[in-house]
């Protein structure tokens, strides 16, 4: 009976698959945990949990956010969920107003074509990013995620120079400056303060019961669906799945925005965020000269 049933659920997943005009929609659910080491000055004392907290709560719409992909055999759009999207907490300045612009997130892994539409300080761009395919190690360990059966892969790959959710405070004490020189050829010197990692590694979950070579966010290159991903300090979880929707979403690749490279765009990123780094310190010096 068992395998019958078993017979019944692929001859549906290969006539779902097999419609000239499928589409599928994932939910998703991105939470990041916070070094809350990284907060304060040096010399400026221990922060008390309060103000940790007072921090962690006004970070919590950046960090915790919900996204939809909507994809069909192969390409996709990825996006945060407009519905529960909400203003970026602690106003519309300085870091806060870095990081409130959304951006659209396309793929096509047929034609190689990666793009992002996205708001950095109030201007738009349009980012083409190289595809290749990534180097996955494919394991045999499952777990189950909803009703799909998931395998693991992982990835090494190089950190997002711009992503600072993987920053960290430079040891400062006996135990962390060891541990700075235990790693030290696998971090990069952001300031004198500050070092990220070289390298992350990434651990996707997919499963081939939804065989499409995509996933949320740039992540993609594995025989099936990506339902969920482990990068840094960074998870994402499929929490729903939708298989030709009644309501379909054209898929396109975005056209707005002044056209640049991922590295060009890099560039711009670091630029200002070291901008901002001076501009800030150069105050806390003037405050502290008073």
């Amino acid at each position: 009976m068992k395998s019958i049933f078993t017979l019944f659920i692929a001859f549906l997943t290969v006539t779902t698959f097999a419609q000239k005009d499928f589409q599928g929609k994932a939910i998703y659910m991105s939470k990041t945990t916070m070094d809350m080491s990284s907060f304060g000055g040096r010399g400026g004392g221990q922060m008390t949990e309060a103000r940790k907290k007072e921090i962690a709560d006004r970070m919590k719409s950046i960090l915790e956010k919900t996204f939809i992909l909507s994809f069909d055999k192969t390409s996709s759009i990825y996006k945060q969920d407009e519905q529960l999207a909400s203003p970026t907490a602690g106003g519309g300045s300085g870091f806060m107003a870095m990081m409130a612009g959304s951006s659209v997130e396309y793929k096509n892994t047929k034609d190689l074509i990666a793009l992002e539409e996205t708001e950095f300080f109030g201007k738009k761009f349009l980012v083409s990013d190289k595809m290749e395919t990534p180097k996955w190690e494919l394991g045999s360990e499952t777990k189950q995620i909803g009703n799909y059966t998931c395998f693991k892969a992982t990835l090494m790959q190089d950190a997002d120079p711009t992503d600072w959710t993987n920053m960290r405070r430079r040891g400062n004490d006996e135990d962390k400056k060891g541990e700075a020189k235990k790693d030290s050829s696998n971090v990069v010197k952001v300031s004198e303060e500050f070092e990220r990692p070289e390298q992350i590694e990434v651990v996707a979950w997919y499963t081939p019961q939804i065989p499409v070579n995509n996933g949320p966010g740039e992540h993609w290159g594995l025989p099936g669906l990506i339902l969920e991903i482990n990068s840094g300090r960074t998870t994402i979880l499929c929490t729903e799945i939708i298989l030709n929707p009644s309501e379909k979403e054209v898929i396109e690749a975005p056209s707005k925005g002044k056209e640049i490279t991922r590295e060009k765009y890099n560039e711009t990123v670091k630029t200002k965020m070291e901008e901002m780094r001076q501009n800030f310190q150069g105050g806390r010096g003037s405050r502290g000269r008073n």
